[in-house]
């Protein structure tokens, strides 16, 4: 047993509400899809609670503590996905802009933004439910696309998210049929906040 307490602070529910409104992605979408990630805060934060109980009785180790280890990437990358996820888009969204951060390293790698969004949206389309993402690599600081399953597999080591697509299908079943995933991430483009975004991006 321990004699001290461990601190932990809970996380919050980010507000984002004022989504609402965005092309092609219904206000139900959002509100079904903020639910969604209003779970994974409370999850998250379920299961540091009960780690933290489980660590000041003296059971680190045993079964249960494990299984709710191996649990808490997917509760907690869940919660961060969905935030970087919402928190790339406003309604209305905005003009990609070439000179911009993000621009410049799309025409640095890819050659043109063209050519990177196609990139993108291959990946988004593949087949099974994950994420699309822009990641930086904060060593080199280049780009590069990557497709994430199950929130926590597929996230590459100290890589940082500039722009986060979620493609499992409770993103656009509401508005689009599951063969039409490609119209959804065009209506996701519609909405992109690429200042957001560059905000992201290491210099």
């Amino acid at each position: 047993m321990l004699q001290h307490k461990i601190q932990y602070k809970p996380y919050a529910e980010k507000d984002f509400t004022h989504l609402k409104g965005l092309t092609g992605i219904s206000d139900k979408t959002l509100e079904m899809h903020l639910g969604l990630y209003s779970g994974y805060v409370k999850n998250t934060n379920a299961l540091n609670e009960k780690i933290i109980e489980l660590t000041e009785a003296g059971k680190s180790g045993q079964p249960e503590y494990s299984e709710i280890k191996r649990r808490y990437g997917f509760e907690y990358n869940g919660m961060r996905l969905h935030e970087y996820y919402f928190g790339n888009m406003k309604t209305g969204g905005s003009e990609l802009k070439e000179s911009s951060p993000v621009g410049r390293l799309m025409t640095d790698v890819y050659s043109s933004s063209e050519v990177w969004k196609n990139d993108f949206t291959k990946v988004g389309a593949m087949r099974g439910v994950g994420w699309a993402i822009l990641f930086q690599d904060p060593i080199t600081r280049t780009i590069s696309n990557h497709w994430i399953s199950s929130h926590e597999e597929g996230n590459v080591a100290g890589f940082i998210p500039l722009l986060v697509l979620d493609v499992w299908e409770h993103a656009f079943l509401l508005d689009y049929k599951p063969s039409e995933r490609g119209k959804y991430i065009e209506a996701f483009f519609s909405n992109i906040d690429w200042e957001a975004v560059d905000a992201r991006v290491l210099k």
